[in-house]
């Protein structure tokens, strides 16, 4: 089966941004998806590359042994949260061999707000272009309103987002299969 890291841009244990994620996996059976933490992440310091610490090699490795990545954030302050953006610069390492490169990759932007995270969409966007990998265009992915998505379980409620993630899971599905290496 065809595998994908899954990089959820925010820590709070009940992220509306986790949820999310979690029942886009559970929605997709196609794919199988290992949640990696990006808060075991420590910060990136280039003078560290040399030698670089043991969460990092883990987290490239696992980065590394996926097909995909899937991105799930939440938008702090109209941009990416600082620990996706520290993984990320992490995993992106070092330069011209980081194991985010050439990956199909997709979007999932949330927000409790009706805007579904746009701002940061877009900046996650610019950022793995030039990282060289191939992101979902279509259907993009603003999820707006998630704190009345879910019920007290953490069950997603809401039949029209349900939908709307099973299709973009097959267009999902599809982007990496055009997109995986041959």
């Amino acid at each position: 089966m065809t595998s994908v890291a899954v990089l959820v841009g925010s820590l709070r244990k009940e992220s509306f941004s986790r949820k999310i994620a979690k029942t886009f996996a559970a929605l997709t059976p196609s794919l199988t998806f290992d949640f990696l933490d990006i808060g075991a992440v420590s910060y990136f310091n280039q003078d560290l590359e040399a030698s670089p610490p043991a969460d990092w090699t883990t987290f490239r490795t696992a980065i590394s042994a996926a097909d995909a990545v899937l991105f799930v954030t939440a938008e702090y302050n109209r941009s990416v949260p600082g620990v996706l953006k520290n993984a990320i610069d992490v995993a992106s390492r070092p330069y011209g061999q980081g194991a985010l490169a050439g990956k199909p990759a997709a979007i999932i932007s949330t927000s409790i707000g009706a805007i579904g995270g746009f701002g940061a969409n877009h900046h996650l966007r610019q950022s793995l272009s030039f990282l060289n990998m191939p992101v979902l265009g279509q259907p993009e992915a603003y999820i707006g309103g998630t704190g009345g998505l879910f019920d007290e379980a953490g069950q997603l409620t809401n039949d029209g987002t349900r939908d709307f993630l099973v299709n973009f899971g097959k267009a999902f599905e599809a982007h990496i299969a055009r997109n995986l290496p041959r």
